[in-house]
């Protein structure tokens, strides 16, 4: 007895596209394969939820690829929700935070606690394994006071805002050998024990430098308003010049724009060159 023919749908138009994706995808697998890929995780991008749980599934998926993502987070709408609460308002010089001691103690409780915490748990959720630190573990970020460049008075103080002295990234690669994920909060200490904070695209543009022996390829920053595009742009400019092959500013509110930019054919942001 002959066995039942078995007919097969056509495929639909979506499958096909579908299809034609995952294909484009391969040779960006396959080039970012065991790469670090460190992303800086903020602004608006932060405060919606589908966004949030959309990110958070794409950092998973590039992790399930075989690449090695890092995440780097900020928290600006969530530090000026708090700081709102208390009757403060935050004040900005050249798209840095001016940090006052009372200031430091609810960027210290914002992004080393509530929205660290809040990013792990969304990668845990998709199905990835992260781990949540500051600069201050492992003492692997270290800090000094930043003085901003005046015309009028030669340097602005704006309080414990600090720069990177210099990074040890041998917790971060500890935490990738072991299969997870690391997610940063910008957070440091200086040699005499103050705690400051440091704007997130540059500890992201840092770690990119300091792990640039290790093969890392990219960074991904959202786009924000032209105050904090400054130190995105210095950031993405230090990295180029010392030896990470590509930068990429993108805009973090466009769903899944992460992996279209580094799957796809397709440019969906801002690439600055080393060379």
């Amino acid at each position: 007895m002959n066995a039942p023919l078995i007919s097969s749908p056509a495929h639909s138009p979506e499958a096909a596209e579908k299809a034609r994706i995952l294909a484009e995808a391969l040779p960006y697998i396959q080039q970012f394969h065991g790469k670090t890929i460190v992303v800086k995780f903020g602004g608006n991008a932060m405060t919606d939820d589908v966004l949030k749980s959309s990110f958070a599934r794409d950092v998973v998926l590039l992790k399930l690829v075989g690449m090695n993502p890092v995440v780097v987070h900020g928290g600006g709408p969530q530090i000026e929700q708090l700081l709102a609460k208390l009757g403060k308002k935050g004040e900005f010089v050249q798209g840095m935070r001016v940090t006052d001691a009372e200031t430091m103690d609810v960027v210290e409780m914002v992004l080393g606690g509530q929205v660290n915490k809040e990013v792990v748990e969304l990668i845990n959720q998709a199905g990835g394994k992260a781990v949540g630190l500051t600069g201050q573990d492992g003492a692997f970020i270290r800090a000094r006071k930043m003085l901003l460049p005046s015309k009028e008075n030669g340097k602005v103080d704006i309080g414990q805002v600090g720069e990177i002295e210099s990074i040890d990234p041998a917790v971060i690669g500890a935490l990738e050998q072991g299969g997870f994920i690391p997610v940063v909060a910008p957070i440091a200490t200086g040699a005499d024990g103050t705690t400051y904070n440091i704007n997130a695209d540059l500890v992201a543009g840092k770690l990119l430098t300091d792990l640039t022996a290790r093969e890392i390829d990219e960074l991904f920053a959202d786009g924000t308003i032209s105050g904090g595009m400054l130190p995105k742009i210095q950031s993405a400019l230090d990295a180029a010049k010392n030896g990470v092959n590509t930068v990429h500013i993108i805009d973090g509110r466009v769903p899944h724009a992460m992996l279209l930019e580094v799957l796809t054919e397709q440019a969906y942001g801002t690439m600055i060159r080393s060379h």
